[in-house]
């Protein structure tokens, strides 16, 4: 059983959300058409692959977790939306896969191999496609006045060691030019959307087991003590048992340079 396989059912809802504007933003900005075709390394739930569903004419989406898939599944019949569901890697995708003008990878490239993943990309890109990194997060800069706390409870709860505030997720995508350096792909330009919702404590309390260092697994016997001291930790925040949440999603547009 992989490390998500007990987050599966918690991440789609729990994670911070991709807004709608965000995947309008980006379709109307690269001109994306439903003459083309996208997929999604790492898909996880299937967030971006149905986000940009819409918008596209073919749409796959590749992760390694088969309880991952099966929430991909079954949001994609949610709804009504055709995906090619793939159990793997990207670097273990068959040549006849074809290739796509959109690549997206969301919060999974700090789980992925680079040099194996750089090798991929250069294979699955279309010669003028785009790939999209792409991450959804609480904003960090005083409008989520609860979030170090939130942060804070994460800490103390992670059952693998210590994890440093912002996770290794966000550290990469500050990273990207390491990630790509020696490589044919460069970033070209960032798109941020923001938006802003209302979340229950309970919610933002069971958002830690989506996380793989505070997982149902690995908590075990201690998922009621976890959720009762998050909840507890962030009632001076809420209002009526609500939180409000300010998100900021954003996509690093990678292009190719230089001949293949």
């Amino acid at each position: 059983m992989g490390r998500f396989a007990t987050t599966a059912a918690l991440y789609e809802r729990l994670r911070p959300p991709y807004p709608v504007a965000f995947f309008q933003r980006i379709a109307q900005q690269l001109r994306v058409s439903t003459q083309q075709s996208l997929i999604d390394l790492g898909t996880g739930p299937g967030l971006l692959a149905l986000g940009f569903a819409p918008y596209v004419g073919r749409v796959v989406g590749v992760d390694p977790e088969p309880a991952m898939l099966a929430a991909a599944r079954e949001a994609a019949a949610a709804g009504g939306h055709a995906v090619m569901l793939i159990n793997g890697k990207a670097e273990d995708l068959p040549a006849d896969i074809g290739q796509f003008e959109v690549v997206t990878i969301g919060r999974a490239l700090h789980w992925m191999e680079r040099t194996a993943t750089l090798s991929a990309l250069q294979r699955l890109l279309a010669s003028d496609g785009a790939i999209l990194i792409c991450t959804s997060a609480s904003v960090a800069d005083g409008r989520n006045p609860w979030l170090d706390i939130h942060n804070a409870a994460r800490v103390a709860w992670a059952q693998d060691g210590p994890i440093p505030l912002g996770g290794r997720s966000a550290r990469l995508h500050r990273e990207l030019a390491a990630f790509l350096d020696g490589s044919r792909f460069r970033e070209a330009e960032t798109i941020k959307v923001e938006a802003s919702h209302m979340i229950s404590i309970g919610d933002l309390a069971r958002r830690v087991l989506t996380y793989s260092s505070s997982s149902p697994a690995l908590l075990g016997d201690k998922v009621g003590a976890m959720l009762a001291d998050v909840e507890a930790r962030l009632a001076p925040f809420a209002d009526n048992g609500q939180i409000r949440e300010v998100v900021v999603a954003t996509a690093q547009i990678v292009r190719r340079v230089g001949r293949r």
